[in-house]
């Protein structure tokens, strides 16, 4: 395109003042038999008004035609102005007009002879000149995977926590048999299949989400037929492996816990909370359950529809990569998912030795507490932008750390309240019993905060000892979780507070 700003003529709206053409003869010398003016002569009529311009356009581009007299000739500055007036708007600099005229083949010499400057860059300042500053607003930022709506957290929490109304529905179940370790029938073998299935089931989700973040969803797909069943096989094993005498009926409902926790696993990681909360629907019949007995078959017949939906659900979903076989591409390394299974491990111990109602609690609060941290990684990208020092950011920072951990915990009392009220057995509510959870519910949030900014071994490390240290001494249960609370909130301070840390 050499030459096109150049060679295209435009419509000229401005005009410059006649200059009168010279007469025939201008310039010769005088032809002595030419009689001279009669002395006070007046002038023609015609030299003592001054030329009009013709209003209408006339076009002057012609080939070799010259303005006729009367006729103003428009500027080709101007013209050219208005050809380039989107580019020369938004240049902040002289330069960038003068990289734009010699790109488009205007030498030197074409710029003297027409435009009557000596060089590009001093047609380049008079266009910078001419042309106002229209700089475009920024674009808005978009929207990411941290910037969610409530109502998709809330939805998450719902539908992890009513899943417990399936031990609502399952206790008369596994009541054969006596209990040990001072715990309920059959909960040794429930136990070790739960936290089996959530150790394995955290590091696949990370491994598929990776792969979703790579923007492979085949290839997550993919991961997740493979482990999902893999990981029900081994939580069931594990379920019999830790049943005693008389807890079949445990081990039993332990191989479809497994199940379950593999379907919901592959449904929540690829976006279907929707059909996951449909599955678990007819599990609302348990509400009557906490007052009346119900007949055995409408509890296991409302057990295995919500078990058998979830499965369903799962293998529509994982159908269309059945058959195919995965590209030929090295996947993530498996041994980074790693920390993501021990975090699962130590915040799942923390979260079973607290109790059943303050499983429901903690459950339902993973809602609010995903979209929490949502809002701070939201929040601590928009500070990032907008201010201009270090130690502006750290107090930025530290204050919207401060305000999502308070309003977490906020709603994690709600619940434990409202939880304690309802669930049937409860341990009685106490100011005590809430500051233990409240305590737990830090580290748990605390843990999944590193965790989003890449230090999960970190906290994975932590859980991983309040959980053993309550293990060896349930008694020091809560100083154990204060203890965690507190080194979790200095490392938390300690590494979100660099902007480093936020650019990822």
């Amino acid at each position: 395109m050499s030459g096109s700003l150049w060679l295209k003529n435009g419509t000229m709206q401005d005009t410059l003042p006649v200059i009168p053409r010279q007469r025939a003869g201008a310039g010769r010398p005088a032809d002595p038999r030419t009689p001279p003016p009669a002395p006070h002569a007046d002038p023609p009529p015609h030299a003592l008004a001054p030329p009009q311009a013709d209003p209408r356009p006339v076009p002057y581009e012609r080939a070799g035609a010259a303005p006729p007299v009367g006729v103003l000739a428009g500027d080709p500055l101007d013209e050219l102005a208005d050809r380039l007036d989107v580019l020369v708007a938004v240049a902040v600099h002289p330069d960038e007009i003068a990289a734009i005229l010699e790109s488009d083949g205007m030498t030197d010499d074409h710029i003297r002879l027409t435009y009557g400057r000596a060089d590009s860059f001093a047609l380049a300042e008079d266009l910078y000149a001419r042309v106002e500053r229209r700089h475009p607003a920024p674009e808005a930022p978009p929207a990411g995977p941290w910037h969610t709506a409530l109502a998709g957290c809330l939805l998450r929490g719902l539908v992890f926590a009513l899943p417990g109304l399936a031990y609502v529905l399952g206790a008369p179940l596994l009541a054969a048999g006596p209990g040990r370790y001072g715990l309920p029938p059959g909960t040794v073998p429930l136990f070790a299949g739960a936290v089996t299935g959530w150790v394995w089931n955290q590091a696949l989700s990370h491994r598929a989400y990776t792969w979703l973040g790579l923007g492979d969803r085949r290839a997550a797909s993919r991961a997740l037929l493979t482990g999902a069943p893999a990981g029900a096989l081994a939580g069931a094993a594990v379920a019999f492996a830790a049943a005693g005498p008389g807890e079949g009926p445990a081990a039993l409902f332990g191989t479809g816990q497994a199940l379950y926790l593999a379907a919901a696993t592959v449904l929540l990681v690829l976006g279907r909370e929707r059909a996951l909360l449909a599955a678990l629907l007819p599990l609302a019949g348990a509400v009557p359950a906490f007052r009346y007995d119900l007949p055995e078959a409408l509890r296991v017949g409302l057990l295995l529809h919500s078990l058998g939906a979830t499965a369903v659900f799962a293998v529509l979903v994982l159908r269309p990569g059945f058959g195919r076989r995965p590209r030929a591409r090295g996947g993530p390394p498996f041994a980074t998912s790693l920390p993501y299974g021990l975090f699962g491990l130590g915040s799942g111990l923390l979260v079973l030795y607290a109790g059943a109602d303050a499983v429901i609690a903690l459950t339902l609060s993973m809602g609010p507490a995903e979209w929490l941290l949502h809002r701070f990684r939201g929040a601590s990208l928009t500070r990032l932008r907008l201010l201009t020092t270090a130690q502006e950011f750290r107090r930025a920072v530290t204050g919207m750390l401060a305000r999502c951990l308070a309003a977490y915990l906020a709603v994690l009392s709600a619940l434990t309240v409202t939880a304690g009220l309802l669930w049937p057995g409860a341990a009685a509510v106490s100011a005590g019993r809430i500051g233990s959870l409240l305590l737990v519910g830090a580290v748990l949030w605390l843990g999944l905060l590193l965790q989003a900014f890449g230090a999960v071994s970190s906290a994975a490390v932590v859980c991983l000892l309040a959980a053993g240290a309550q293990t060896l001494a349930p008694s020091a249960g809560p100083v154990a979780a204060g203890a965690a609370a507190a080194v979790l909130c200095v490392l938390t301070c300690v590494l979100l507070v660099r902007p480093t840390t936020h650019r990822f």
